[in-house]
């Protein structure tokens, strides 16, 4: 027979189990796993591009964690980020490090070659957001809320985010809409602004500047869609940090119409609840653009070709623009500025006004052309029944 102390353990042994499923169970099912996906551009340059001025390097066939080890992977998230808040690109935040490697990325932290690039950033801050709602692990709260200390101190007075901070002496000054820099930015301290349930333990005065400087990006991306020769279109990848022009950026990257970042820009700008009129005419020139700009009866075709080592990537295919009367509508993903023409570009910077002009080298290893302007188009009805009056 059990002693009335034995059944008073057991029974509080019980009840902190019952706790344990119950606080379990609570957790969103989202919370639960890594979203991969937010990371698989950086993963994919460490793996697949030696870069010599990489803090680590993989090893060969470095082992990963799972997506639902949260804490394991947070850890590593804590050993990248820098001592300034920010984090560097093109790591894999899933792999099983090495001593070695742990090592060096902290003999490291003061290292400032912090970016929003590829993801970079904002992606690491909300998974620290998550895991801490499920852990409670103080050491995620710190890291984040330094993070966000980072972002807040990133923007420019005009209300853009360059591309890497502090800032360096090159194009990555630009304010930056490729891959989804500052867009990603935004929807970050859009959550933290709507109150998302990860983000409940900031306090109020760094939520006040989160919504200040939400509201000023907005403000700066709407002073940025290019209004060309009285007609207005889209965005460029890129805008220069002071006159807010499209400029260049790499090399065959020139100042031009740039459907595909646009599309995470007018899905970001649906996205605001009661839009004010500025926000509803942008998002309507943007929807007019991409039906007026869109390519019929063409679709891009993948050959094989003769192998052959780039200094970036290797490719034993090429690509070919082939016409289809069945083809869905298709963008490129450079439109010039004026003329309105499809245009492309070699690393000489010489324009061409087609992907058969382009070298091989940058054919295969860049992305000309686009679906991304269907995602606007297909929900742009149900937002202006919604917010069209």
């Amino acid at each position: 027979m059990l002693t009335t102390q034995r059944t008073g353990k057991l029974l509080l042994a019980i009840l902190l189990l019952l706790c344990s499923s119950y606080a379990t169970a609570q957790v969103p099912s989202e919370f639960k796993f890594i979203d991969t996906a937010l990371f698989e551009d950086n993963a994919h340059h460490w793996y697949d591009i030696f870069d010599k001025e990489a803090i680590i390097q993989p090893k060969k066939n470095q082992p990963k964690y799972k997506a639902t080890q949260l804490k394991e992977v947070a850890d590593n998230v804590l050993l990248y980020q820098r001592s300034n808040g920010g984090w560097p690109k093109n790591y894999d935040i899933m792999a099983i490090l090495t001593p070695e490697q742990k090592d060096s990325l902290i003999a490291t932290k003061k290292e400032e070659n912090t970016t929003f690039d590829n993801r970079s950033t904002y992606s690491q801050i909300a998974l620290l957001c998550k895991v801490y709602y499920v852990t409670k692990d103080e050491r995620y709260k710190t890291a984040a809320l330094k993070g966000i200390d980072f972002i807040l101190s990133a923007q420019y007075s005009n209300g853009g985010w360059p591309q890497y901070y502090p800032l360096q002496n090159n194009y990555s000054r630009h304010i930056t809409f490729n891959d989804d820099a500052m867009v990603g930015v935004m929807k970050l301290l859009k959550e933290i602004n709507e109150n998302k349930i990860q983000y409940a333990f900031i306090d109020d005065k760094r939520k006040k500047k989160v919504g200040e400087a939400f509201d000023k990006g907005i403000d700066c991306i709407l002073k940025m869609q290019i209004n060309d020769k009285g007609k207005p279109t889209v965005w460029c990848q890129q805008h220069n940090e002071n006159t807010l022009l499209p400029d260049w950026a790499r090399k065959f990257e020139p100042p031009a119409i740039s459907n595909g970042e646009s599309c995470g820009i007018v899905l970001l700008l649906m996205s605001i609840d009661h839009p004010s009129q500025k926000i509803i005419d942008a998002v309507q020139n943007a929807v007019a653009w991409f039906n007026e700009s869109k390519i019929l009866y063409t679709r891009v075709k993948t050959v094989d070709a003769e192998p052959v080592q780039f200094a970036f990537h290797f490719s034993n295919k090429d690509r070919v623009v082939i016409t289809d009367s069945a083809a869905p509508p298709i963008w490129t993903r450079f439109y010039e500025l004026n003329t309105h023409r499809p245009l492309f570009c070699n690393r000489d910077s010489k324009v061409v006004y087609s992907l058969a002009e382009v070298e091989r080298e940058r054919r295969t290893g860049y992305s000309w052309y686009t679906y991304e302007p269907q995602s606007v188009l297909k929900a742009y009805e149900a937002w202006k029944k919604k917010w069209v009056k």
